[in-house]
Parts: C-alpha cells; structure tokens; sequence
C-alpha cells in the first residue's frame, strides 16, 4: 500500500488533556489505592439512536488511532498539572511515563451499528484505559453523527453528486473532521482544503456572490472566470437574474460550461427551467449545481429536479439535528487484583433509568435472513455460535499498544456503500422510525 493512500500524517500536539479531570483524579486514587494496574475491559457504545434514526455510522476509528498514538503528557502539560494541584506527585510520575500498551477492538470505519453494537472495545489496565475516555467519546460522538447525516443525505440523493461545503459552519478543526466523517458517509467532495490535505480527499470550488459583485458587470465576473478557470468552471447564476444570468454563462463559456450553479429561490421550479434553457441554448452537457440550506429531506424533494450534484453545509456538519450519537465508554469487565493471570469479572452499573448496561467482555456479530439481508445485532459474552463465526464484526486496531490496522479512506467509504446496502430496504426511509434491526443478547 502507497503511504499516500492514508493521507498526510500532519503533525498534532498530543492528545493527553483532551480529557476531563476526573480521569487523572481516578488514576491517582486508584494509584493509591493499589488497583490502577488491573486489568480491565472497557466498551463504548450507545444506548439508543438518535431520535427517528434507523441505524448509526461508524466514523473517526482512523482519527481515535491518531488519538491514541499521541496520547502523551510532555514537561508544559505536567508543570501545568503540578502548578493547579491537580494531581499528587506519583501520578505525575505515572503520567510521565504513560503510553498506552494495551489492545483495541472495534467495528470497522463505515460499518453501521445499532443499540448495543460494542463499537469499541479498549483492553488494558484500569489506569491506561480510562484516561482514554474523553478523548475516544469525542471522536467518535462527532464524526459518528456527521457520517450518519452524510449517509441518509447519500441516500436521499440516489447517486448524484455531493459536495461538503460546511466549514464556515463550525469549529475550524472540527470542519476538517467533518469532511472525512462526511466522505465516509458518501459525499464525494469538500470545499475545505485542509480536509483535502490531510486526507486526500478531492477539493472542489470557483467562486461566490462576491466574485460576480466585485465587477462592473455580471458579464465581466463570468468572464474573469472563464479566462483564469477554464470553460469547464461552474458559474454562480443566481446574483441578478437568473435566465439572463444561464443566457450569458453559455455565451461566454459557450456549451462546454461545466456547470451552474444555484443557491437561492424554490430550486425545484428554478431547476427545471435552467436545465430546458441550457438545452435550448445547446449546452445540454452543462451541469447544475444547487446549493442553499439544504438537508436529507430537501434534498428528497428534489428527486424529480434536474439536479446533479448538491452542495450542503450548515446541515450536515451538524449532524441534520442530532450533532452527537449520545455513545458512552464503560467498564464491562476487569480482574480482581493486578495479576496478569487473573480472570476477568463482568462489572455494569445498575440503574432504575435507562442508563443500565450490560457487563462482559463482548463479542457481536451480524445475523442474515435467508436473502442475506440483515435481521439482526448479536451480542454476546460466551462463546460465539457456530453459525455466527464468520460473522463477527469487531476487528483488532491496536496490539500491544501498536496501531495494527490503519486504512485508506476509501477503504471506509466503500464499506459503508457495502454494509448499508446489506440493511432492509427500510432503513433507507426518511420517516421517522426505529432501529430498523433488533439487537439481541446470549
């Protein structure tokens, strides 16, 4: 595999106070306390989808191995934990030294997952696991939430194109992880550069209102276009008018315009009579673009418009209404003493709500009907059936504390094409229902 298939590896800061204090506050109690150093099994997983969601996507594996690997406090970060008394000296000499050693599981990057699904699962000792928490929940509750608005988007469009436009809408790092989010989901392309950098992904852009308003004329914009960008460029059509704006594009550019591009009125009306006037005027190749707030829905409306491609932003890089998937990282099993040989005990909190969980070191595979559709999530702790043997989803990501299986992107994006298409086809609703398979426990 070509090194540049993953990316450019940009340099971070570490990772290590990307966490919540009660972290380093349980480490050091722990430390004193002689139970630090057991062993113990810890899991993230969701309780229930977002609200009228049918099925979550599993994004920001690649970035949590990043995480991971960087997670590593240097002198600054424990002089600062030293000058605010946050913790005692042993535990800043534990923190000095910590890397984490352990072993990771989890679902595979694009792979859907249900209530329950054990998306990642981190084996070592209680000390190193747990300062993992904060930082592997806010990876994942992000780039989750964006990858599943990406996805019904990616379906509602039927195969048009998609173009993450989103990064004046959010936190300038978080722009960046929701564009790869969002291109495992099924976009096709970002307008933010840095997403384009850092992981390869194709950058598209030309110009907006501001270009054509800098100019005397609309017609010297579409020129000044067109001279520096080709006749392949996409015009902005909709300043002024929009019919002499679509007559005025092809004059200049003639019929190898690329395409146009509309970003304000009822696109469904204004849709149909772009594409009859561009082929009026012969530019029958032309392209049409539309943007301006759209979601899933919107973008469903516009199933019968000529429409191929569609540019979305505030929408999706906040999750189409649900900006987090609500995942949650707890201690399912850990041994009775610091002895490496010892035997796992199942944990889980007990709750009169909803916020029970199930103790265990998981397993959990995917059962098919007789259609190879799927029918349902299984989870269990026990030996695994021998009929579910090769279905099992979780894959080993870090041995040792060594990163075992970083991928291309693609590789993620065309296992979500893959594992979506393996769900009944009512998971591909836009109404509001429930997971669209059950998750059962043995």
């Amino acid at each position: 595999m070509n090194s540049a298939d993953l990316g450019r590896r940009v340099g971070v800061p570490s990772t290590a106070l990307f966490t919540d204090q009660y972290e380093l506050t349980m480490v050091q109690a722990a430390l004193k306390a002689g139970t630090a150093g057991r062993r113990s099994v810890f899991e993230a997983f969701t309780r229930r989808l977002p609200e009228g969601r049918r099925y979550g996507v599993v994004a920001g594996t690649g970035r949590v191995l990043d995480a991971v690997e960087n997670f590593h406090f240097d002198d600054e970060m424990l002089g600062f934990l030293r000058d605010q008394a946050i913790v005692d000296g042993p535990t800043l000499d534990y923190l000095a030294d910590y890397r984490f050693g352990g072993d990771i599981w989890g679902y595979p990057e694009g792979e859907v997952y249900f209530p329950g699904s054990p998306i990642l699962r981190v084996e070592g000792s209680f000390a190193e696991c747990v300062l993992l928490e904060t930082v592997i929940l806010s990876i994942l509750n992000h780039d989750s939430a964006i990858a599943a608005a990406a996805s019904r988007m990616s379906a509602a469009a039927g195969g048009r194109g998609l173009i993450e436009m989103g990064a004046r809408r959010t936190h300038e790092l978080s722009a960046v992880a929701s564009a790869r989010a969002a291109y495992i989901g099924g976009f096709d392309t970002t307008s933010d550069l840095a997403a384009g950098f850092r992981y390869n992904i194709p950058t598209v852009g030309t110009s907006a209102h501001a270009f054509t308003l800098l100019h005397d004329t609309e017609r010297d914009a579409f020129r000044a276009q067109v001279d520096s960008l080709g006749r392949g460029t996409t015009l902005l059509v909709d300043t002024y008018d929009v019919t002499e704006a679509v007559r005025m594009a092809v004059e200049i550019a003639g019929p190898e315009l690329g395409a146009v591009r509309i970003d304000s009125g009822d696109l469904l009306l204004v849709a149909h009579r772009v594409r009859q006037q561009l082929d009026e005027l012969g530019a029958t190749e032309t392209k049409i673009v539309v943007t301006s707030d759209l979601d899933e829905y919107a973008i469903a409306s516009l199933a019968a418009a000529p429409v191929d491609a569609y540019g979305v932003g505030t929408q999706l890089v906040t999750g189409s209404g649900h900006p987090t998937c609500s995942m949650v990282y707890k201690l399912v099993a850990r041994a009775g003493s610091g002895d490496p040989a010892d035997e796992l005990r199942p944990v889980a909190k007990k709750s009169m709500g909803a916020k029970s969980s199930k103790g265990g070191r998981k397993w959990a595979a995917r059962r098919l009907d007789e259609e190879g559709v799927a029918e349902a999530e299984v989870i269990g702790t026990g030996p695994v059936p021998e009929e579910l043997a090769g279905r099992q989803l979780l894959v080993e990501l870090v041995r040792g504390g060594e990163v075992v299986a970083r991928e291309p992107l693609d590789a993620a994006r065309a296992r979500h094409v893959a594992a979506r298409a393996g769900l009944p086809l009512s998971a591909m609703q836009l109404s509001r229902g429930e997971a669209v398979i059950p998750t059962e426990y043995v």
